[in-house]
């Protein structure tokens, strides 16, 4: 960054405005501002990270990127010559008046300014260049450089945020933003930090500068209508985070009394306090909420936050007026949807998912990397998009684990990994570190808007990529149908697997990280529904080969698959089934084969043969030695099984493999 024109002040701070700024400001301001920032006339370079950017397509031109990777003379060129082909236009375009118009593109003039003024902007702008995660063009801050010396202002905090808002009417504009966070820089600098006694005031509290824990950077008061209701949200806010509450709860709490505020001003008659809150118009919120939001998840979150909102005003006694009957009660929360059955990735469409030339049409080797760290060790997306840069540790046998925060649980958790997944995130690491050679915080951090690698991943931006890759692979269910696969979906699945692999739940539990043995349990529930499915599908026969049919609709089907469950654990054959009830006592013993009651499926084929051709050389023998009730009895063995192999057999397998699976 050059420095011309540049008129330093003197080093003891002396001139018009002398040593007057509020609270030594001036002499803070002195101190703080360094030498490249100190200067009438800021000139950045296209590369600066901050105030630069992409250099115009043309050859030649110092100029940064406007729009269509043009900047705004070339532009402009090449939209009044009727927009002809971009590239052929680059290649034929040369320069336009490349070095002022391009300077001045770059520069800020901060001449205009008294000289204090001048100081604070100056401080603001060398703050956003090293704090700045995104880019603010010098255009944005010669507009805010501009509103500031139209003002007649000696120091940026003689107006409050509002009056600098209103100087910059519309929302949205980078220019008002920038100027309001100047103010709130100079500020900070005059308290000595970011603190409550500063940040309490504001609409707007920077929770992360406050030094509160959690993934929202900031809350806002602004859109809560009422002054009482809004001081009130403030300092049960504060408590919360004080307290040892996460953002997010913050967050949540703010948004809920937003709503409940802005219902209150529509309402026909308007509040005045908390004395005017009763039952009647809290029921009249239940009526709106449940019909804007019936069927949502965030519904019970507006419920419950207005609650302990209530809850919080009595403990502490923060207003008296609130009456007994403004309260909500267990049966005024939304019913809890029915539990669902993990939504498992069907094996066929895994296949697809994994299949190696599928997986390196992936444009991004980190969101692929976050593709596996999901399959194959069940993370859910919020957690995998975060995990840290160093996420690998090894026990003392030096087997590897992936160590990642379970958000949900709010612990740090650890899963086991195959080394194939830990050279993958090894390559990962490499990647980043020469990104960001100076370290990133994170194993995947966010493309854009983003110097230093401390933000993650947006879930969306890696949600956008996971469709856009599926649609590549023309990944299809069994229907030939475009799957849809959330990525919470490859949690599910992996849980499924491990169920039906016969790991203990409680090891699937530890895997997963569950809080709680009933989640895991919802896997082996939907375990024992596919095993059912085979077996219903499986072909029955009993002792005659005639085929056994057994509805699987209704509580006949339920019963039966109850009991079929009973007689594999208690009255198991080598070959089959037996259906008596266990109260009963068997007249048949060891005479299965000529017994009514028992059933056998495709599964026990192998068994059949062998006892067929075992029964043949008892027969034989029996013949052979005279013994002819023995070979009688084993001819009608022989028989059953040659019309139960034979009925078996007719599926041509099919059977066989849907009866094998079901055991």
């Amino acid at each position: 960054m050059s420095r011309p024109g540049s008129q330093p002040l003197p080093a003891d701070g002396t001139g018009p405005e002398g040593r007057s700024g509020p609270g030594g400001l001036l002499e803070k301001l002195l101190a703080a501002v360094r030498p490249e920032f100190r200067a009438d006339e800021l000139v950045f370079e296209p590369g600066d990270p901050v105030f630069g950017g992409q250099r115009c397509r043309i050859a030649g031109c110092a100029s940064v990127v406007q729009a269509r990777g043009l900047c705004h003379a070339h532009y402009a060129r090449w939209h009044d010559n009727g927009q002809p082909d971009l590239d052929h236009y680059i290649a034929a375009a040369g320069p336009v008046n490349r070095d002022r118009p391009a300077r001045h593109e770059r520069q800020v003039d901060l001449g205009k300014l008294g000289r204090q003024l001048k100081l604070e902007m100056q401080y603001a702008l060398q703050q956003r260049s090293g704090h700045s995660q995104g880019k603010t063009h010098p255009n944005t801050a010669q507009r805010a450089v501009n509103t500031l010396a139209a003002s007649g202002a000696v120091s940026i905090l003689d107006l409050s945020e509002a009056e600098w808002a209103e100087k910059l009417p519309r929302r949205g504009d980078h220019a008002r933003a920038l100027l309001i966070t100047a103010r709130r820089e100079v500020e900070d600098l005059r308290e000595g930090g970011c603190r409550w006694d500063t940040e309490y005031p504001r609409d707007l509290w920077r929770l992360r500068a406050l030094g509160v824990p959690g993934q929202q950077s900031s809350v806002r008061f602004g859109q809560i209508p009422q002054p009482w209701l809004k001081a009130l949200a403030k300092r049960w806010t504060r408590w919360r985070v004080t307290a040892g509450g996460r953002s997010d709860a913050a967050y949540q709490g703010v948004r809920a009394i937003t709503r409940f505020g802005q219902f209150l001003a529509a309402s026909k008659v308007p509040l005045q306090g908390l004395g005017q809150v009763d039952r009647d118009l809290l029921e009249r919120y239940l009526a709106v909420l449940q019909h804007e939001l019936a069927g949502k998840a965030d519904h019970a979150k507006y419920v419950g936050s207005l609650n302990a909102f209530f809850a919080a005003i009595r403990r502490h006694g923060w207003d008296d007026t609130l009456p007994a009957t403004a309260a909500f009660y267990p049966e005024d929360y939304p019913k809890a949807s029915p539990q669902r059955l993990p939504r498992a990735v069907a094996e066929h469409v895994m296949a697809q998912v994994e299949d190696p030339a599928n997986l390196a049409l992936w444009d991004h080797p980190a969101y692929r990397l976050v593709t596996l760290i999901l399959i194959r060790c069940g993370l859910r997306i919020t957690d995998a998009i975060r995990l840290p840069f160093d996420c690998l540790v090894s026990d003392s046998n030096g087997a590897p684990y992936l160590r990642y925060l379970n958000h949900k649980m709010s612990r740090e958790a650890l899963v086991p990994v195959d080394e194939q997944l830990v050279q993958q995130i090894r390559d990962q690491q490499a990647r980043v570190t020469g990104r960001y050679p100076g370290g990133a915080t994170v194993l995947f951090p966010q493309v854009h808007a983003n110097r230093d690698g401390r933000k993650a991943m947006h879930s969306g931006a890696y949600r956008r990529a996971l469709y856009s890759w599926l649609a590549r692979c023309d990944i299809r269910d069994e229907h030939g149908n475009p799957v849809h696969i959330t990525p919470h979906q490859w949690r599910h699945t992996l849980g499924t697997v491990l169920i039906n692999r016969d790991v203990p739940q409680h090891v699937v539990q530890k895997i997963l990280d569950h809080d709680s043995a009933a989640m895991t349990a919802l896997y082996a529930r939907l375990s024992d529904k596919t095993v059912r499915q085979h077996w219903e599908k499986a072909r029955k026969v009993d002792a005659a080969g005639q085929p056994v049919q057994i509805s699987p609709d209704g509580p006949l089907g339920d019963a039966a698959w109850a009991k079929q469950q009973l007689s594999r654990a208690t009255q198991a054959l080598p070959n089959g089934y037996c259906q008596l009830p266990l109260a009963k006592t068997c007249p048949h013993a060891n005479s299965c084969l000529t017994c009514p009651m028992f059933v056998t499926t495709a599964e026990f084929l192998p068994q059949h043969h062998a006892q067929r051709r075992a029964t043949l050389q008892i027969i034989t023998a029996a013949e052979a030695s005279g013994h002819a009730r023995v070979a009688e009895m084993n001819r009608q063995v022989a028989a059953n099984l040659d019309k139960i192999i034979t009925a078996l057999e007719a599926d041509g397998g099919n059977g066989q493999e849907a009866a094998a699976d079901a055991s």
